[in-house]
C-alpha cells in the first residue's frame, strides 16, 4: 500500500499524523501539491510538486494510484475516480468513502453547487477541530489494521 495525499487542502495536523504513520509502519507516502511543502526527512515520505492549474494534482493522483492504495482527500470527484481504481479513500475528517457513499456525496455536491449558482448561500464546512483530528487518526488506524491482515 502507498498513501497519496491531496496536500494542498489537507490540514497540517492530518499531515503530521500521516508522517508518523509512514515512519512507524514503513508506508511510502506522497504529498501531491502545486506549492512547495516542508516535510520531515524520511525514506518513506516525499512530495510531488505539480504545476498550478485546475485539477492538476487530482489528475496526478488518479494517474499514480494503484489498487489498495490509500488516498487522503476531501475532493469528492477525485474520491470517486480513486474508488473506481479499487483504492481506498479517507477524508481529513475521518470519513471513509465507498462506491456506495460517494454517489450520494456527488449528488449532494452537485445539488449544493446548483443552489450556490442560484444565489442561495450555504454555511460551508465547519472549522477543522480536534474531534476531526481524533476521528481521522482512529479511522486511519482501523483502515491500516484491516488491510494488513
Amino acid at each position: 500500500m502507498n498513501i497519496w495525499i491531496d496536500a494542498d487542502a489537507c490540514p497540517n495536523p492530518i499531515k503530521e499524523i500521516l508522517y508518523r504513520v509512514a515512519n512507524r509502519k514503513a508506508i511510502n507516502t506522497t504529498l501531491i501539491a502545486n506549492q512547495c511543502l516542508t516535510i520531515p526527512l524520511s525514506p518513506y515520505i516525499k512530495t510531488l510538486l505539480v504545476e498550478k492549474g485546475f485539477d492538476v494534482a487530482d489528475r496526478k493522483i488518479i494517474e499514480s494510484v494503484q489498487k489498495n492504495d490509500l488516498v487522503i482527500t476531501s475532493d469528492i470527484p477525485l474520491a470517486s475516480e480513486v474508488l473506481n481504481k479499487n483504492a481506498l479513500v479517507l477524508t481529513p475528517r475521518g470519513e471513509q468513502s465507498t462506491l456506495d457513499t460517494i454517489k450520494e456525496r456527488l449528488i449532494m455536491r452537485d445539488f449544493m453547487e446548483t443552489m450556490r449558482a442560484s444565489g442561495i448561500q450555504s454555511k460551508g464546512s465547519a472549522p477543522f477541530s480536534s474531534k476531526d483530528r481524533e476521528k481521522f487518526a482512529n479511522q486511519l488506524d482501523i483502515l491500516l489494521n484491516s488491510t494488513s491482515k
